[in-house]
């Protein structure tokens, strides 16, 4: 994921396509959470030929527990679970599910925390000329002729970025957790920095 949207009416003109194929749209949202909510098709899926996704993995953090849900009309919801069995997932973790779906409070604190520490991400990266290209207020999707460098250095100082094989120029990076990894980020890309200057001054002699 890079954290780009597709618009709503683009995707409900889409599902209705398929609909009149018999066709049906599966629409990943895992990342809606802390996305542009009015892109959701959540409350669209009684139109039919729609089934979205949902993850307690990304912005919960409940990641351990393997729970999700998809959200569609009734004759696929039968569908499904005539698929997964009576026995698709643990009651420990739908109680888990179910207070977390609840907690309307925490969820709006936690959307305001991720927005004020990836706006302090994009600006720290933007200290060291590193683009921030995009990405979610749960990681940042960063773009760079050198990313494969950055990944090294960093991944030297124990901080662990995405790298991707079939897109070399991209680096996906996830939120530090505490001040002190904050600081060590920090740390490290100013020496990365510090050391791309020096070799950029030495081609140039």
């Amino acid at each position: 994921p890079d954290g780009r949207v597709i618009e709503r009416d683009r995707l409900l003109a889409l599902a209705a396509g398929l609909r009149a194929k018999g066709g049906l749209l599966v629409v990943d949202e895992a990342f809606m959470d802390v996305g542009p909510r009015e892109h959701s098709l959540a409350g669209d899926v009684d139109q039919g030929s729609i089934v979205v996704l949902r993850s307690f993995g990304k912005f919960f953090g409940l990641a351990g527990l393997r729970l999700g849900f998809a959200l569609s009309e009734a004759v696929t919801v039968e569908r499904l679970e005539t698929q997964f069995g009576p026995w698709a997932v643990a009651g420990p973790a739908l109680e888990y599910g179910i207070r977390a779906l609840a907690d309307i409070g925490w969820q709006d604190a936690m959307r305001a925390s991720l927005t004020d520490a990836s706006a302090r991400l994009d600006a720290l990266f933007g200290r060291f000329g590193v683009p921030v290209a995009g990405g979610t207020t749960l990681f940042r999707y960063l773009r760079l002729a050198d990313a494969a460098d950055l990944f090294s250095a960093l991944g030297e100082r124990g901080i662990l970025l995405r790298h991707f094989a079939d897109r070399p120029d991209v680096l996906r990076a996830g939120l530090p957790g505490s001040q002190e990894e904050w600081q060590r980020l920090e740390s490290a890309l100013a020496e990365w920095a510090a050391r791309r200057e020096d070799q950029s001054k030495g081609s140039k002699q």
